[in-house]
């Protein structure tokens, strides 16, 4: 059974995705991610980044990739999680410590990034929907998230 505080129901305009939190690898932004889902901070929020074979990023509410949340940027929370299909980790700048919404899903194998990114949470249904996303660097009429809620707050 999910434990429906540690998974997002994050719903596109083409199906729901659902991502397992892992709190254990990463508990400020598991954190971060449920305070802004619970916000609704995501709604309406674009995959403003979309790169065929590597990931979809969001998060950015400018759709730029320069903007983020009002809150303070996290520390890192590395780990030894590989980056492969699925796993969801925090986009940042060249600082480490520079994560705040922004993330990013992989679409395979991107072990470069293993120790680098935070990773906090990984894709467990749904990610034909992740694949179907329009490609680009900007993408050209993005997909964009409708809501992203935790499984909790809409449990029946």
């Amino acid at each position: 059974m999910a434990d429906l505080e540690n998974t997002l129901h994050m719903t596109t305009e083409k199906g729901l995705v659902t991502i397992e939190l892992l709190p254990k690898l990463a508990p400020l932004h598991v954190a971060r991610i449920k305070e802004l889902a619970r916000e609704k901070f995501y709604d309406g929020v674009v995959f403003h980044r979309v790169l065929e074979g590597f990931m979809a990023q969001g998060g950015d509410p400018t759709g730029t990739g320069m903007g983020g949340s009002k809150k303070p940027d996290l520390k890192a929370e590395f780990s030894k999680e590989p980056h492969v299909r699925g796993i969801c980790s925090m986009a940042r700048s060249s600082n480490p410590n520079s994560a705040n919404s922004q993330f990013f899903i992989c679409f395979g194998d991107a072990r470069f990034l293993d120790n680098q990114y935070t990773v906090w949470g990984k894709v467990t249904s749904g990610m034909e929907i992740v694949d179907g996303f329009k490609r680009g660097e900007p993408v050209k009429n993005p997909d964009k998230i409708v809501t992203m809620r935790v499984a909790a707050d809409v449990a029946a």
